[in-house]
């Protein structure tokens, strides 16, 4: 999953937006850009970031990018932000999300008019280019984006950069948080507040769900109010928001403490002291540790100047790789200890059997895992956080493989709480990690900790439930 910032500004708006669309790069993958309004036009710059990081592939464009208002984004896949023309005037789109139902839309699009696509990826045609031409068929940018809001199976925010301002909508179902911040002189719309901070904004306005907002350096108008119905993605919290950002208000860091705190109070334990698997397990773990009253250690250190995120490649040996090289094991501190680590989830697995032996051949005494959520047992419908291709890659679809084939439709029962069945997976995934023991989140303890009503999550990947439209 990606990112995006825009700024609008009585002065020149180019340290925020590239500093602000710098911190939405921890979340993306493949392309980065950013795009301004001159005096002539419109100014676009998109690099990949696949091998390098996102500041040093810009620095030789910032004198160019100077202007009173721009958009920038972090993508999956796409090379946004990109620059159209149409019947609705002249604008620059960025959109972060999933667009599930692509192929559907793009023969909707072409049925519907005369129209070529020109922006290709990989020789397909591209998320964002198809969601422009769904706009360009209405009478203005607003009905455009609603007609998008509705058409799209799975995910889409955006930020539509015009000469006079910025539109910024949220998701139909709000997955994705888009926030506004302002200081004097200049408004901003991200999807992390973690870019606020240190750029002087303060949260002024969170979209609600499918609500539509237009920003100038004076202010922001609604131009559709929100919808009723929220789904934010719980896994924000969990695993793939930043620790320093918020959403619904909710603060990332906070709510995994509290993760931590109730995996400590479902199961006690005689250990020697807690971990957390950096970095989105340390939060968690942290909370345990302090609950229970118990050290918190740091048995592995994370190398990071020159290895990515290890989920981001798309080669299972490439992730393996880089997941063992960035680890470095204490001897010190693993050596005839008892260890229980708090994970933000366990995925597949793959990479975590590997961190577990590497423990046991350091010479620890016991290894025990608590993950901060539920068994994963869906693939993400509505987000691109997971690059997993089959359902059965999953661990815990995986044990229900092994007990019943790969045929059983109905997996309801391996997926609540205290059943046989849930427990059999359990045990099984525990085997399969050498783990010592192995004890879930439960889904309830998981919404409690973040702190919204369960109705106003998504837990899709853990309970398959989603909204009727």
């Amino acid at each position: 999953m990606g990112g995006f910032f825009g700024v609008v500004s009585w002065k020149d708006c180019q340290p925020d937006l590239f500093y602000g669309t710098d911190y939405h790069s921890h979340l993306g993958t493949k392309r980065a850009g950013m795009a301004v309004v001159l005096p002539d036009g419109f100014k676009r710059v998109v690099r990949s970031i696949e091998n390098a990081q996102f500041r040093s592939q810009f620095d030789g464009d910032l004198d160019a990018l100077r202007s009173w208002a721009g958009v920038g984004v972090i993508s999956d896949t796409d090379s946004q932000p990109l620059h159209v023309s149409s019947h609705l005037g002249e604008y620059v789109i960025v959109t972060v999300g999933a667009v599930r139902n692509l192929e559907n839309l793009v023969r909707r699009v072409f049925a519907s008019r005369r129209i070529h696509f020109a922006e290709l990826g990989d020789g397909e045609v591209t998320p964002t280019e198809v969601v422009a031409s769904l706009i360009n068929q209405e009478e203005s940018l607003e009905a455009g984006v609603a007609h998008v809001q509705e058409a799209v199976k799975g995910s889409c925010s955006l930020l539509i950069l015009t000469k006079t301002g910025i539109l910024a909508a949220r998701d139909k179902w709000g997955r994705t948080p888009v926030i506004i911040g302002r200081k004097p002189g200049s408004y901003a719309v991200t999807i992390e507040t973690c870019a606020f901070p240190n750029l002087g904004y303060e949260v002024d306005k969170e979209l609600g769900p499918g609500e539509i907002v237009f920003l100038t350096p004076e202010g922001h108008e609604q131009r559709k109010p929100p919808g009723s119905k929220l789904q934010i993605c719980a896994f924000l919290w969990v695993y793939y928001g930043y620790p320093a950002s918020s959403y619904e208000g909710i603060n990332v860091e906070s709510a995994r403490y509290r993760c931590g705190a109730l995996l400590a109070r479902r199961n006690p334990l005689d250990i020697d002291f807690v971990a957390g698997i950096p970095d989105s397990g340390v939060g968690h773990g942290l909370g345990y540790a302090a609950e229970a009253g118990i050290p918190y250690r740091r048995p592995f250190v994370k190398y990071t100047p020159t290895w990515a995120r290890s989920f981001m490649p798309q080669n299972k040996d490439a992730r393996d790789l880089v997941a063992r090289m960035k680890l470095i094991p204490i001897r010190d501190l693993i050596e005839g200890k008892k260890i229980l680590f708090c994970e933000d989830s366990i995925v597949r697995g793959t990479q975590l059997r590997d961190t577990v032996k590497r423990l046991f051949d350091v010479g620890a005494l016991e290894v025990h895992m608590r993950p901060a959520c539920p068994p994963l047992a869906y693939n993400c419908k509505f987000l691109n956080f997971s690059v997993s291709k089959s359902e059965w890659e999953l661990a815990a679809r995986s044990a229900v493989r092994d007990l019943e084939g790969d045929t059983l439709s109905d997996i309801s029962a391996y997926t609540r709480w205290g059943t046989p069945e849930y427990q059999a997976v359990e045990d099984i995934i525990r085997r399969k990690l050498m783990l010592t023991s192995l004890k879930y989140q439960r889904l309830e303890d998981m919404v409690a900790a973040i702190g919204l009503p369960r109705e106003r999550l998504c837990t899709y990947c853990w309970d398959g439930t989603e909204p009727s439209s």
